[in-house]
């Protein structure tokens, strides 16, 4: 299947990356000076990506995060980061992501400084923060991005393709950049527990079939594929994939499909939709067409469509702080869709 060998390639392309990590001890330093004792035991860690190679040669401590995702692994891992990229849409009151003003409050640290990002990536201000990691393995920066970043301090970016990378890859790579392996892979297996926790309190889940859909205006349709992570945390609570997603060309870039509305009918036997809007008015423009209502999941009201833009971005990332944040907040939404099923015939 296609899907196999997407997720082999993605894999081995890590895999090589991580492979050809070179770990050579650090340079010896003074009993009397502090910065040479702090790396003393940190190992020279060189990691190959899709846009070259990022060498860290001493334990990171101005770490500066691009993407999505990248932050809260950071912060996990005990460093928060001194920059980070700027998501309104999806922050509260604070002008944060609230489970990141949450969790470095909690610790008593200083909230990190916010740069614009995207396509216009404001290099002066990340220049300013003086970083010594940059940290971008989930997320979209180009070459001429890649570039500039890579000037200013070791830049680490997407293994293969831009938005590829699975949140275990993501946060490996973090760990292995920071020279925290071990603690890494403690992480996963928290978010695995955590998943595993909410998959057996929801068996009815188990047989439930759903597909992430968005749209980016009227007449426009896409899937997400199972390895893109907002697909991942609704896989993770037992629920699975609708088989034809498997069946559909790949959008580079995307992790999706975009199948148009006009092949809405691959979708009829989707148990749920799960889907986000860019705001009100992108939602009325999308239910109001006839096409998209026709549907079945739309038309019987299976459709698990967060309003909360903080949520939509939560569950979209999976990572040690979005988790527990997003799980608790998807569970009645899954439920309320659910009951819009039909009973099951014998």
């Amino acid at each position: 299947m296609r899907f196999a060998r997407s997720r082999s390639a993605r894999l081995a392309a890590l895999s090589s990356g991580l492979m050809a990590v070179a770990l050579v001890v650090a340079g010896c330093g003074t009993a009397d000076d502090a910065d040479e004792a702090r790396d003393s035991d940190f190992e020279t860690v060189t990691i190959e990506h899709a846009l070259g190679r990022a060498v860290v040669t001493e334990e990171p401590e101005r770490i500066v995060t691009l993407g999505m995702g990248s932050a809260e692994t950071a912060i996990a891992l005990g460093t928060v980061p001194v920059g980070v990229e700027e998501y309104a849409w999806g922050s509260d009151d604070t002008g944060y992501l609230p489970w990141i003003h949450e969790a470095v409050t909690e610790r008593g640290d200083e909230l990190p400084v916010q740069f614009t990002g995207g396509s216009e990536i404001d290099i002066e201000s990340i220049a300013a923060l003086e970083p010594d990691l940059i940290l971008a393995p989930w997320s979209g920066i180009t070459q001429e991005h890649y570039d500039a970043l890579s000037a200013l301090a070791p830049t680490v970016a997407y293994a293969e393709k831009a938005w590829t990378t699975t949140w275990e890859e993501q946060m490996r790579v973090i760990g292995a950049a920071m020279g925290k392996s071990a603690e890494a892979e403690q992480e996963i297996e928290k978010i695995r527990t955590q998943f595993t926790d909410a998959a057996a309190a929801h068996p009815e889940y188990a047989d439930v079939s759903f597909s992430f859909v968005y749209n980016t205006g009227p007449g426009t349709l896409g899937v997400f594929f199972p390895e893109e992570q907002r697909v991942a945390m609704v896989r993770a609570l037992g629920l699975t994939v609708d088989p034809v997603v498997e069946t559909l060309p790949e959008k580079d870039g995307t992790d999706s499909a975009v199948i148009g509305l006009e092949n809405a009918h691959l979708l009829d036997n989707s148990d749920l939709l799960f889907t986000f809007y860019s705001d009100a008015v992108n939602r009325a423009e999308t239910e109001a067409q006839p096409v998209y209502a026709q549907i079945p999941a739309v038309a019987r009201g299976s459709v698990v469509a967060p309003t909360e833009q903080a949520f939509v971005t939560g569950s979209s990332i999976i990572n040690p702080l979005t988790v527990p944040w997003s799980l608790e907040r998807y569970v009645p939404l899954i439920d309320q869709a659910l009951e819009a099923l039909p009973e099951p015939t014998n």
